[in-house]
């Protein structure tokens, strides 16, 4: 009963949502804060109608898909013609200097706030919130007032630091799993994050360049349907990102390039390819905000006022100050650099990554550390949200 429930409860959301959908474009008001809402008003918080379990496969599986997609997608609206300028201005300081300080200050508050949680638990917990959400910056990025630049840097960003923040968790999970054991060997670890960190953009690349290529030939033969050109959003990331899986490299990094490196040259083919990918990326992610939503009521006993602290700092300070300091003697004014600083929510993969360790290490006795993960999402997205179109028009020339 249940499932249908929900089947219905969502079905008709993106029905509803879709019908004002151009209206949120140009609100505060935005799809992920609406999913969640009601995703609340449904759960044992609100109505009592569904009931959710993280611990289910398919969630996760549902998350993965969510953010393969959107970072293949999100980096094929990349030009090529400025990928290097692109990679190696405004992004290569917020990833090689903002993200690990920002990584760093999370730690050194969670030692605050939490001191008698484990360390690995707590360095988990600042690895888990440092990575921003593509998903939750749709606004902000598809914005005719924000300059392209900075655009570009916060797609980036969010496309590149979920994959390099995500062997460092699995050292986490591991060292937690395993009572510390998994520190000692021969460098395995080392090699291991190495392999995830080359292995998957060049896998990415290969299926990205190499696969637009083949979809440009059929085409030009006339042996390819217009149909499969949208299907093939989803394939090439999806095997972009198992192929390095198999291989140990990092799968969402591999997806993002992919993405990047898109060989088509055909530009119809590639809007399709983009069209279809945006709007199954836009339904993903939105079902799984409504299911965190439902899931609410599991971590809310567990909020109290260090949660909340850090939660708010996490989102600022935590943020903010890294991502400043890393764009020291950059030739944007003061408002853009607030701005990017700003734009950092917490989303889709922060919800992967705890669904990731509640798979792994299990629920029971790790929910005071994953509500802070949820509670800093819920704050983001409505934070986040209701910003948006505001701090974006300000971009307007008088």
């Amino acid at each position: 009963m249940h499932n249908h429930i929900a089947l219905i409860a969502i079905s008709l959301l993106v029905l509803v949502y879709g019908l004002f959908s151009g209206l949120s474009e140009r609100s505060p008001i935005s799809g992920p804060m609406i999913f969640v809402a009601v995703g609340v008003l449904l759960s044992p918080l609100g109505l009592n109608l569904i009931e959710v379990h993280l611990s289910a496969d398919v969630i996760r599986t549902m998350a993965e898909v969510t953010l393969i997609i959107i970072l293949f997608v999100d980096a094929s609206l990349i030009e090529f013609t400025k990928l290097k300028a692109v990679l190696a201005g405004i992004p290569a300081r917020l990833l090689i200097i903002g993200l690990p300080l920002t990584m760093l200050l999370g730690t050194l508050a969670a030692l605050y706030f939490f001191p008698n949680q484990n360390i690995w638990i707590l360095v988990m917990l600042a690895l888990i919130l440092s990575p921003t959400d593509a998903a939750l910056g749709q606004a902000v990025v598809k914005s005719e007032h924000v300059p392209e630049r900075l655009k570009e840097s916060i797609s980036v960003e969010s496309g590149l630091n979920d994959g390099i923040s995500l062997p460092p968790i699995l050292l986490c999970i591991a060292v937690l799993a395993s009572g510390g054991s998994a520190l000692s060997g021969d460098g395995y670890w080392l090699t291991f994050m190495a392999k995830q960190l080359t292995i998957g953009p060049l896998m990415g690349a290969f299926v990205g360049y190499f696969g637009g290529k083949l979809i440009d030939y059929a085409t030009n033969k006339g042996w390819m349907g217009h149909v499969f050109h949208e299907l093939s959003a989803i394939s090439m990331a999806i095997l972009a990102f198992s192929l390095a899986e198999v291989f140990h490299g990092n799968g969402f990094i591999s997806a993002f390039f992919a993405g990047l490196m898109l060989g088509t040259k055909i530009h119809l083919v590639r809007e399709r390819i983009q069209e279809f990918g945006e709007a199954q990326g836009q339904l993903l992610s939105l079902i799984i905000f409504f299911l965190l939503g439902m899931s609410i009521y599991i971590f809310s006993p567990y909020w109290d006022l260090n949660t909340l602290f850090y939660s708010i700092l996490s989102l600022t300070i935590i943020r903010m100050v890294p991502v400043l300091i890393s764009l020291i003697g950059t030739n944007i004014d003061f408002y853009s650099k607030i701005f990017v600083a700003w734009f950092g929510p917490r989303g889709i993969a922060s919800v992967l990554y705890m669904l990731i360790v509640i798979g792994e290490l299990g629920l029971s006795g790790h929910e005071n550390i994953l509500s802070v993960i949820v509670l800093t999402v819920l704050i983001s997205i409505f934070s986040h949200g209701l910003s948006a179109v505001y701090m974006s028009n300000k971009f307007k020339h008088p």
